[in-house]
């Protein structure tokens, strides 16, 4: 799995893309708002490792995420 962060602009907030090894969309959230999507798609037990790497993560770089 992958994680972009992506930067919004004015009035639209940042946003954090989850894709597969195909590089299809899994989740696309809000930087501060990523608890239904991230329990849509089963993740919500990850949710604090992800939020970390989030933080962290510079705005457009895709990183691999294990977990």
């Amino acid at each position: 799995m992958y994680i972009i962060k992506v930067k919004g602009i004015a009035k639209i907030p940042d946003y954090v893309q989850l894709r597969d090894d195909s590089f299809t969309l899994l989740a696309y959230f809000r930087v501060d708002r990523p608890e239904k999507t991230l329990q849509k798609i089963g993740l919500a037990h990850k949710a604090e490792c992800i939020l970390s790497i989030v933080n962290d993560l510079p705005f457009g770089k895709i990183t691999k995420l294990d977990i």
